[in-house]
């Protein structure tokens, strides 16, 4: 395209005008500005993924389950918090291994789960697996039945 300027008769035009291709892209980003928060949920109803596939968790190690009521069992028998690490310590000389399984319910407090770790470091165990699964309302139930027959 032929426009006339100064420098001569017929010179051509080879500048863009960016100010329009600017402006669109200012105003995609303040929608995006606007409309990002609303993908963020603030969901409090988190629940522990539940896993297909990956290592099964033997059962010859030590096992403590929690329950939601937050009952302890220490391989299907009830025990307390207090007396927690000196039932591991004294299960660790019957293990293969010293590994400490928890296995809770999805609605266990973090600090019930912290207690068994520091309880399960006094005993000295070497290795700590979180369940990924947490105890199902089936293997709750037989707990549950274990407690009220002793």
């Amino acid at each position: 395209m032929a426009i006339k300027s100064s420098k001569g008769k017929d010179a051509l035009f080879t500048e863009i005008n960016i100010t329009p291709l600017t402006d669109i892209f200012l105003v995609l980003l303040i929608i995006m500005m606007v409309v990002a928060p609303t993908f963020q949920s603030n969901d409090t109803s988190i629940k522990v993924p539940e896993i297909n596939s990956g290592i099964a968790v033997e059962q010859r190690n030590a096992t403590v389950s929690v329950t939601k009521e937050g009952d302890m069992f220490l391989n299907g028998t009830p025990i307390t918090e207090e007396n927690l690490s000196e039932e591991l310590l004294a299960l660790k000389d019957s293990l293969e291994k010293p590994e400490l399984v928890v296995k809770a319910d999805e609605k266990v407090k973090s600090a019930k789960i912290m207690e068994i770790m520091n309880a399960a470091q006094d005993a000295e165990y070497k290795k700590l697996i979180v369940a990924g699964e947490p105890l199902s309302k089936k293997e709750q139930k037989e707990l549950k039945k274990v407690k009220s027959e002793s």
